[in-house]
């Protein structure tokens, strides 16, 4: 006696029979997207960290359009100018992305290669621009003093804006070396050297009575910082600690060091983000040039690497908006 064996027939996720696909779409696509979603929540956590620091410190956070003034070859004042210009980059590269899966779709391989290379084109100068405002950022704008108690203090002029301390310190050009293994014991480090020291500051302010002192507190309504009296900012200046130009993960003549480990670990992050797209893009452009998707009279990896580019621009807006305009 023969036993009937029922078989039944098996579909892969990418079989031709759309209806066995969840979604209608393809695994590579789906996979896609739950990776989007996760980078997403990632990043949410990020921008959410962030919104309650600010929340909480918000009397004494440093107020990004004093912060990011700077453009490359000038040294005026243009607040938030250049990141709006990185902005812009960034969201034209995805219109060129659009272009590209658009051009994709019917299979003109030339424009999809073109639109490719001015995405990819588009992300490095982005890439690059966020290099140099870490550049910047990083070596300071105007210099600034340490409290005792980690606060900062700033200088300013009769008229309230900010000067360098290049402006009225003098340097007595001291001849001690920082301690390093060439001049000293092979185990121990030391910082670099400050570009003044406080006694140099000191004599400095006490010789422009025209000077005074901001602290780090602000007054939220008309977004300045307070401005002490010449006496107050000698009393100030009594209890410096260390004379601070630029900004890292320990201090930051800005403000509070906080804002600077959240700029370099979100813009990092996010940067890193760009840079990956960058090189997704130039693997999927070289593939087009070859000719493998023609061949396949299939584009969709131009349409996958699409997606992520979209995201990583989407995510800047948010970046953009949370960080640096509101």
């Amino acid at each position: 006696m023969e036993a009937n064996v029922a078989t039944k027939e098996h579909h892969s996720w990418d079989d031709d029979k759309t209806e066995k696909k969840p979604f209608g779409t393809s695994y590579g696509k789906m996979m896609m997207w739950f990776f989007i979603m996760s980078d997403a929540l990632t990043f949410s956590g990020f921008i959410v960290a962030y919104g309650l620091m600010r929340f909480k410190f918000i009397e004494t956070w440093p107020i990004a359009d004093e912060v990011f003034t700077h453009i490359p070859f000038s040294h005026g004042s243009y607040p938030m100018i250049y990141v709006a210009f990185m902005t812009f980059v960034l969201i034209f590269s995805s219109v060129t992305m659009v272009l590209a899966v658009d051009a994709g779709h019917q299979l003109k391989k030339n424009k999809v290669a073109w639109y490719m290379f001015a995405t990819i084109i588009g992300g490095a100068i982005f890439v690059g621009s966020q290099a140099w405002e870490w550049k910047t950022f990083i070596q300071g704008s105007y210099g600034a003093v340490q409290m005792n108690d980690g606060k900062i203090i700033q200088f300013v002029d009769g008229t309230g804006h900010q000067v360098t301390l290049d402006s009225f310190v003098t340097s007595q050009h001291s001849e001690r070396e920082q301690h390093g293994r060439k001049n000293g014991l092979w185990f121990t480090t030391e910082a670099a050297l400050p570009v003044y020291t406080m006694a140099e500051v000191t004599d400095g302010f006490k010789k422009h009575p025209e000077l005074t002192i901001r602290t780090e507190k602000i007054d939220v309504a008309t977004k300045s910082k307070e401005i002490l009296s010449r006496g107050q900012a000698m009393k100030y200046l009594a209890k410096g600690k260390a004379v601070v130009k630029g900004a890292n993960l320990e201090v930051n003549e800005y403000g509070s060091t906080l804002f600077a480990d959240f700029f370099f670990f979100i813009t990092g992050f996010h940067g890193f983000h760009v840079f990956s797209g960058i090189i997704f893009n130039i693997i999927i452009f070289f593939n087009v040039i070859i000719g493998t998707y023609d061949k396949r009279k299939n584009y969709e990896m131009v349409e996958k690497v699409g997606l992520y580019w979209h995201f990583v621009d989407l995510v800047w807006v948010f970046v953009f908006t949370f960080f640096y305009l509101v």
